[in-house]
This record gives C-alpha cells, sequence and structure tokens, in this order.
C-alpha cells in the first residue's frame, strides 16, 4: 500500500473510531482511554460499562461486500487484543474487575454510519 493509502486507511479507521464513541456514548458507555498502546498492541476503546471494564475493538467498512467489519478480528487479533488488555490492567494497577471484550461494527455508507456493538466477543 503506497502512502496515500496508508493515510486514507488511518482517516477511515479514525473516523470510525469517533463514530464508535459517540455510539458507546450513546448507549450508557463511559471512555476511559482511546488508542491505548502496550508493547505490540493496541485497543481501540477502553470503556465502563456499568461496573465491567470493556475493551473495544472497532472495526470499519465502507460496505459489507466482502463480509461484516467484525470478520475481520481473528484469533490472532483476538490474541493480541488479550495480551494489551492485560497490559494495560497491570500499568493502571487495577484490581479485580470484571473485564469483556467487545467489537463495534462500523459501516459507512454514502455519508451515515450503521452501528452495532458485539458485546463479550471472545
Amino acid at each position: 500500500m503506497n502512502r496515500k493509502g496508508a493515510k486514507s486507511q488511518r482517516n477511515k479507521g479514525k473516523i470510525g473510531e469517533d463514530v464508535a464513541v459517540n455510539y458507546l456514548k450513546q448507549n450508557g458507555y463511559e471512555i476511559l482511554e482511546q488508542n491505548y498502546y502496550y508493547n505490540h498492541g493496541e485497543i481501540d476503546i477502553v470503556a465502563k460499562d456499568g461496573k465491567v471494564l470493556v475493551f473495544v475493538e472497532v472495526k470499519s467498512r465502507r460496505s459489507v461486500r466482502f463480509g461484516e467489519p467484525e470478520e475481520s478480528v481473528t484469533p490472532k487479533k483476538q490474541e493480541l487484543l488479550r495480551r494489551t488488555a492485560e497490559g494495560y490492567v497491570i500499568e493502571k494497577n487495577i484490581g479485580e474487575i470484571d473485564c469483556r471484550f467487545d467489537v463495534v461494527s462500523v459501516v459507512m455508507n454514502e455519508g451515515k454510519a450503521d452501528c452495532k456493538v458485539l458485546k463479550n466477543c471472545f
């Protein structure tokens, strides 16, 4: 991918994350952090849903022609997210707390965004 294509992908991802943050807030989530990095992993959004700490992966697409966005969260990506979440809990010195992994699927279509939250995905 050339530099322009990479920049376009990052921009699309950022727009998708902004849409997801707004959607999560409207659905009662408290956003704690965005783009948390630990070692080689990144968690798009760290939030609380009630008393549960939620690690959110955001997947955006312009259409579902090649499948739903959430289908791209592979087992390898899930493992990286788990390790990154463990790093978050250790780094922030969080004690015992219920945690889960959600995926927010964003499909951007003609200026509109359709979102759905898949809770406790893995």
